[in-house]
């Protein structure tokens, strides 16, 4: 049973003077989307960008940062400035026109585009239809080469036709800037104007959107923020087809596409001026997913791909859509709430870094800012709404510890020992103890506050025994994991599952965010013969899942059979970080003490059964590590020149008060996080021990990091490739099985 909310925020309205900042419902959030454009300006990343969000109703927010121009001379950038939208084109002209001659009863969707475009309909492509080409799903390639557009317009459509699709339509997505080159000349064609004329005809002049046009005119040219041509699209494609394609080739502002979104928005109207009809525009946003449910479109905009990163973390996937740019351009619209945000930036101005990073960073905080924050329920959260149900008139053990709080901060224990509908008998605790503080083996205990029995599962067993289980008809498990194989948590959860089902005992589990899900599942998969408490299961390193998908897996999979119950998060998502639910961060064990930690914990507690200090004993466990036979400024700048993606190294000297080295100076790095979204843990654990062994030889223990690693075939690897970055090979295939294999398992988008 999940439970499902939906915020509908009030999105405020109010007047807003170029470059002035109005009233959010959550200003807050609006200085990190700030922060994150400044520190893109900073690096070098954008020259400037224009910010606005809004609603329905007008704009609530609108800036100007940095720079239009950096050279022949630096120009402030202005909030009226004109942008090459790169790919944005597809929904602002190509799309929506195509939607506009539906409305007329011109096509359908169903068409085949040959019926309009006979040229096209060669070489398999006789039943491609409009729908698939405005989904990315026709068979066509990507793009074709440059060279085929050297002999003028006519000359590359004949190429386009001419080209053999690559898979059978409707097969799969491919993003393909061919499917919107064919399906802007279908406008021309079908509309009896070229796209530019059409769209300014039907779209853009009746809007309002007075600075939107293809081939901007000369006295524009002040206004128009550069790429590496000012005036001129960037897109060769669009370049060699005079400027004027489906794919690419509009120049705009950011407030004509906010007009644009508040149209969409407004179901089709906007300032009493109707461009489509609302059936029309729900036609067009409606979610068109492939057989997988995955790489959701929507006609002309993109919704859950890929691409998404326009989406950031806090609009909803699966029902919110935008668009991206290649010259550093977004958009993003979230229908049920009615707000938007455009960012629009001119990044190959100052070179070719990525802003992919920037639109996930900007849309997440400008959807705080205008939403609030994502607020996930624990499946805790989600039992105790529903009256503990499944548990009522049942004899319940709880296996817990401190992590087991519901997100008010009681903890589970107090909350089943109050309610009428359970009858808590008796606790289990795991590594660490009930309150997690115990960093050693763990006796049997008494839990103070209830006087409830508290069994060990770290002491002389690790399994529940036949004993601990009488008088119990259900266990449940409610403990916060950290995402990483080898940590011990899971093991517990499978070990208990195996015992419950020899017991006859049910087994309920009580889900909580994987905080450091968006990594994904990463590095190669325990090896069948080195399975143990630090490898319960074959999985990899890291494995995106969260406690209740992995015992969902675990019980199909594994053979820890039992008669299973997993109660859901509401809210959660797997691009989800852990400070983005809103719950409070309790150290899961004595030196698991942040996110940042649990996030390097992959890479940096792959290497700890080596003779290195990772820092416990210490106030920044798993953010440094060192040990005395290490020279710390040589192996932070060997580090650092291996170009670890996400990490930067400083020189360091600590002394641990406890645990390895206790008491001994350490010389070793301290470890920043510049980029969360960049790590390759298992990559960069790797190759940290690569690098200790090459600077240190025999002084390392290099043997010993197979013991977290608990693979043969990846420990050979590392010791011997000759390229670090070519390691993820050695697993990939492996890892690409067991994606498939937990597919079934999974609950959460």
């Amino acid at each position: 049973m999940k439970l499902r909310w939906i915020v509908l925020a009030v999105c405020v309205c109010a007047a807003v003077g170029r470059g002035i900042r109005a009233d959010v419902p959550y200003p807050m959030y609006v200085q990190q989307a700030e922060a994150a454009i400044d520190k893109a300006i900073r690096r070098g990343h954008i020259p400037g960008a224009v910010l606005v969000m809004g609603n329905a109703d007008g704009v609530t927010y609108r800036k100007a940062f940095g720079h239009r121009t950096l050279r022949p001379k630096r120009t402030p950038m202005t909030p009226d400035t004109v942008f090459d939208a790169a790919s944005l084109t597809k929904p602002l002209a190509t799309a929506i026109c195509v939607m506009k001659l539906i409305e007329q009863n011109k096509l359908a969707l169903t068409d085949p585009v040959a019926k309009y475009l006979p040229a096209f309909g060669t070489v398999g492509k006789q039943t491609v239809t409009i729908e698939q080409l405005l989904l990315h799903r026709s068979g066509l390639e990507p793009a074709n080469s440059i060279d085929a557009y050297a002999n003028g317009h006519e000359a590359a459509l004949q190429n386009i036709y001419n080209l053999q699709l690559e898979y059978e339509p409707g097969e799969r997505f491919v993003y393909s800037d061919l499917g919107y080159i064919v399906l802007g000349e279908l406008v021309a064609k079908v509309s009896g104007k070229p796209l530019n004329v059409f769209a300014h005809d039907a779209i853009y002049q009746p809007l309002g959107m007075n600075d939107t046009t293809f081939n901007p005119p000369a006295d524009w040219r002040d206004r128009i923020a550069p790429t590496t041509f000012t005036g001129r699209v960037h897109d060769p494609r669009a370049a060699a087809l005079g400027g004027v394609a489906g794919h690419a080739g509009v120049f705009t502002t950011a407030d004509d596409i906010a007009r644009y979104c508040r149209m969409i928005i407004g179901g089709g109207e906007l300032d009493g001026r109707r461009i489509l009809s609302e059936l029309t525009v729900d036609l067009m946003i409606e979610p068109r997913c492939g057989a997988d449910r995955r790489n959701c479109r929507a006609l002309g905009f993109d919704v859950d791909t890929g691409y998404s990163s326009a989406r950031g973390r806090r609009f909803t996937p699966g029902v919110t859509f935008g668009h991206t740019g290649f010259t550093g351009t977004m958009f993003w619209i979230d229908p049920v709430n009615k707000c938007y945000v455009v960012m629009l930036t001119n990044r190959l101005h100052a070179g070719d870094d990525s802003t992919v990073p920037l639109y996930r960073a900007v849309s997440t905080a400008a959807a705080k800012a205008m939403l609030g924050p994502l607020r996930v329920w624990n499946g805790i959260d989600v039992l105790a709404h529903d009256d503990f149900k499944p548990l009522t008139g049942q004899r319940v053990g709880l296996i817990t510890n401190h992590t087991g709080i519901d997100r008010h901060g009681w903890r589970t224990i107090d909350l089943m020992q109050s309610s009428k509908s359970v009858n808590l008998v008796a606790l289990f605790s795991p590594e660490h103890g009930l309150f997690g503080a115990v960093d050693e083996k763990v006796g049997h205990s008494v839990d103070p506050k209830t006087g409830l029995k508290v069994f060990s599962l770290y002491g002389e067993t690790r399994r529940p025994t036949p004993q601990m289980l009488e008088g119990i008809d259900t266990l449940v498990f409610d403990i916060q994991d950290i995402g990483t194989r080898f940590y011990t948590y899971i093991a517990t959860m499978a070990y208990a599952m195996e015992a419950a089902g020899k017991a006859g005992v049910k087994f309920v589990v009580l889900d909580r965010p994987n905080p450091i899900a968006p990594l994904g599942a990463t590095g190669p998969l325990a090896d069948v013969d080195r399975l143990g408490f630090t490898a319960a299961e074959p999985i990899p390193v890291t494995h995106g899942m969260t406690v209740g998908e992995l015992a969902r897996m675990f019980k199909h999979e594994y053979g820890c059979d039992c008669e299973l119950l997993v109660v859901p998060m509401g809210d959660w998502r797997r691009d989800l970080w852990f400070d983005e639910t809103a719950l409070p961060w309790i150290n899961p064990s004595p030196n698991m003490r942040n996110p940042t930690q649990a996030a390097l914990y992959p890479a940096i507690g792959l290497i700890e059964s080596t003779n290195l200090s990772v820092g416990r004993g210490t106030d920044e466990p798993f953010e440094r590590f060192g040990a005395p036979w290490i020279e710390s400024r040589q192996l932070a700048v060997a580090l650092n020149e291996s170009d670890l993606p996400g990490l930067r190294f400083v020189p360091i000297a600590f002394v641990p008060e406890s645990s390895k080295f206790a008491g001994e100076t350490c010389q070793g790095v301290h470890i920043i996080v510049t980029d969360r979204e960049a790590l390759q843990p298992v990559e960069s654990g790797l190759t940290i021990a690569r690098v200790l062994r090459d600077l240190y030889g025999e002084k390392f223990d290099a043997a010993r990091v197979l013991n977290l690693l608990a693979s043969a075939e990846a420990q050979t690897a590392w010791q011997t490739t000759g390229d670090p970055s070519k390691l993820s090979d050695t697993w990939s295939a492996s890892l690409e099985a067991f994606g498939k294999r937990r597919a079934p398992y999974l609950i959460y988008r």
